[in-house]
């Protein structure tokens, strides 16, 4: 059992465009045999009045006055019974549509193939700055976090960010191995929904899905607001445009996203290894100036104290210092998106960004400690010590633009991670399957939009402040480590292969260790916002469940039997179990209603006519031209004296079904198309309308025959 669920998990992360289209399982295969054996339609499959396949026409379809057909080649025949569709079948029909396409082509550029997906992976060197951009950042605006809580207690309180340091340390290398050990145990993507999810139960794999989706969504928010505070101290004159300027980089990234994983990840490479050179360089200068002095720390400005140095406050600085973990999980959740061989690479690369976060945390918490730094309201903590650092010359201006560029395209770790989240939540039916979708550039783009908009809204919420999204932030992340590592646990536990108990220290250790920070985070940060995490993941859980909930429904009304429960008109899969009545309502006899008759009557079912009047003597009227044309079909007249059409002809339709309702009702409707849509507003639509009506009765359905009027 034990392989099986883990073989049924990896089959479930391989991410095509296909997925939109599951194959059939065994038994619907069988059902589908069975009802086919017993099927008998009027006519042999291959006796069409044309040729499907378009061989016959050696000459273009010249336009009409309502098609688009030109002399484009729309298709291709790829083989025998099997067209493939060119570009030019993807534009749309009218001028304003092609407009829309154009621009929308110079933004994201021209669509992909779906053979191209195996070719939109990305390499070591591109995936760590792409995967890292998030936790690297975070060493940017992490210790400061840390720092502000401490310094609430006094300048004193400053010196315990060297033992706290340590231990993040010590947690980051932890939940760094652990993650090292998930990628090639799930190497087809070991994301903690997955992980938990298949070793914990679908609760706790759902409720690791809802905390890293409200993970990412904060690191978009929370890295987009540090990067603006970032630029905003450096020019303080573009403070009063901190949410304008945090939008549009949102819609920024939004775009870069949309133009697919490898365009993206080219976009964003130079940034981040800029900003992890020329932190190195602070590092080194700044060191170097300690050593002329013998490491002797300067004493911080003296700070007043806010509140008592007790626990509470220790573990609130702890868990704020813990933000700078986030996005840690960012390659195991990507394992896909690498080139063959994926999770070697994805381990190699998850262990450089360990080793880079551990090397400038640790050491930025020891130069600011040294150069005797405290957290200031108008200026980073990074700003200041690049003052320090680069007194004169360019090197603070470098430092403050190379920390903008990585804060404000950190967000672009979420942009990967999130859509590939829904996507197998989609699959699973825990979200909507809109999420299974890849756009014209093979990027998740509905994933992607959803996750610009929520940001972008939780953004302009908190008014672009850094320190009100961080309380937030960390109860989701550890969250997710937290039941990720437990799975692992768990994973190890079944397995029981060589090395699986040191394997399974090292997990329980990461486990511990991220159960630890999440206690902490969820109680010392409750009243700052914490709250609203606590509340939200157990929503969500409820609203992913209620989704699975409505597809497993669907999927077994739509099965290839009939459930219990379906009406008797719906439960019909042969042809000749189908009984007809076609249904043509009638306002008036013109060229409209008569093209209505003349198709249903040639359909060969049995047809009914019927008017609905507003007046006896209208009806009277209607029957004598109903004599006058010949009086070719059965016709039922209503008389409405309150003159509304829609109700009362949709509870005559109604009456009919209940009269048998084994009987399937065709209405068609005649409708008049206007070429010129300023002209629409003049008619009153009653085609859509009666769809609307009929749309929730069973075993009804709902038709139109065109008229079009070129003027």
């Amino acid at each position: 059992m034990g392989a099986e669920r883990d073989d049924a998990a990896q089959a479930g992360t391989v991410v095509t465009p296909s997925a939109e289209f599951p194959p059939l399982g065994d038994e619907e295969r069988a059902a589908l045999g069975r009802i086919g054996e017993r099927w008998r339609g009027p006519r042999r499959a291959d006796d069409l009045p044309v040729d499907p396949t378009l061989g016959r026409h050696d000459h273009h379809p010249a336009p009409t006055r309502f098609g688009r057909l030109a002399p484009i080649d729309m298709f291709t025949v790829a083989q025998p019974g099997e067209l493939v569709a060119t570009g030019a079948a993807d534009l749309p029909g009218n001028r304003a549509g092609r407009s829309v396409a154009r621009v929308r082509r110079t933004l994201i550029g021209p669509p992909l193939s779906s053979a191209s997906v195996l070719y939109e992976r990305m390499r070591k060197l591109v995936a760590l700055p792409v995967l890292s951009s998030d936790l690297l950042s975070s060493v940017a605006y992490g210790p400061e976090a840390m720092l502000a809580v401490l310094v609430l207690a006094g300048s004193a309180a400053l010196g315990l960010a060297l033992p706290l340091a340590a231990v993040l340390v010590v947690l980051m290398v932890a939940v760094g191995l652990s993650y090292r050990q998930t990628i090639p145990a799930y190497p087809h993507g070991a994301g903690s929904y997955i992980v938990a999810g298949d070793n914990l139960g679908r609760t706790p794999g759902l409720a690791a899905a809802a905390g890293l989706m409200l993970d990412y969504v904060l690191t978009v928010s929370v890295s987009i607001a540090a990067g603006v505070h970032a630029v905003t101290s450096a020019l303080p004159g573009l403070g009063r445009w901190t949410v304008p300027l945090g939008v549009l980089v949102i819609a920024v990234l939004l775009a870069g996203n949309l133009r697919g994983v490898r365009t993206a990840g080219n976009i964003f490479v130079l940034p981040t290894y800029a900003f992890v050179v020329v932190l190195l360089v602070v590092l080194a200068v700044g060191y170097a100036k300690a050593a002329s002095r013998g490491f002797a720390p300067l004493p911080p400005p003296s700070a007043p104290a806010a509140e008592g140095l007790g626990l509470l406050l220790v573990l609130r600085a702890f868990s704020s210092g813990a933000v700078s973990m986030t996005g840690i999980e960012a390659v195991s959740n990507a394992v896909p998106a690498f080139r063959p061989t994926e999770w070697r690479n994805a381990r190699t690369t998850l262990g450089w960004m360990v080793a880079m976060l551990v090397t400038l945390f640790a050491g930025l918490i020891g130069l600011i400690h040294l150069d005797g730094l405290a957290p200031r309201a108008d200026e980073t903590l990074l700003s200041q010590l690049g003052r320090v650092t680069f007194p004169s010359g360019p090197g603070y201006a470098i430092l403050q633009a190379t920390t903008a560029l990585i804060l404000l395209l950190a967000a672009n770790t979420a942009f990967n991670d999130f859509p590939r989240l829904l996507f197998f939540m989609a699959r699973d039916g825990h979200a909507p399957r809109r999420f299974l979708h890849m756009g014209d550039r093979l990027a998740f783009s509905n994933g992607l939009v959803a996750l610009a908009l929520t940001a972008a809204v939780v953004f302009v919420a908190f008014g672009g402040h850094t320190e009100r999204l961080i309380p937030l932030y960390a109860v989701g992340v550890f969250l997710a480590f937290t039941l990720s590592q437990t799975g692992m646990v768990v994973h190890w536990r079944r397995r029981r292969g060589p090395g699986w108990r040191r394997r399974l220290a090292v997990n329980a250790v990461g486990a511990t260790l991220s159960g630890l920070v999440l206690l902490t985070a969820a109680v010392a940060k409750f009243a700052e916002g914490a709250w609203v995490v606590v509340l939200a993941v157990p929503l969500l859980v409820l609203l992913f469940r209620r989704i699975h909930g409505h597809y497993d429904r669907l999927h077994r009304a739509l099965a290839l039997h009939s459930p219990p429960s379906a009406p008797p008109a719906e439960c019909d899969e042969l042809p000749q179990q189908v009984r007809h009545l076609v249904v043509v309502p009638v306002a008036r006899l013109n060229r409209a209603s008569l093209r209505a008759l003349a198709y249903a009557t040639s359909l060969g079912r049995p047809t009914l006519a019927v008017h609905l009047a507003p007046a006896q003597d209208e009806a009277d009227r209607f029957r004598d031209q109903w004599r006058a044309w010949g009086d070719h079909l059965k016709l039922e007249t209503i008389v409405s004296p309150g003159r509304s059409v829609i109700g009362p002809l949709a509870h005559y339709l109604e009456a009919l079904h209940a009269a048998s309702p084994d009987l399937t009702l065709t209405v068609i409707v005649p409708e008049v198309v206007l070429r010129r849509r300023r002209y629409r507003l003049l008619h009153s639509r009653a085609e859509q309308r009666l769809r609307t009506a009929l749309r929730a009765l069973p075993g009804v359905v709902v038709t139109s025959v065109p008229v079009h009027v070129s003027r």
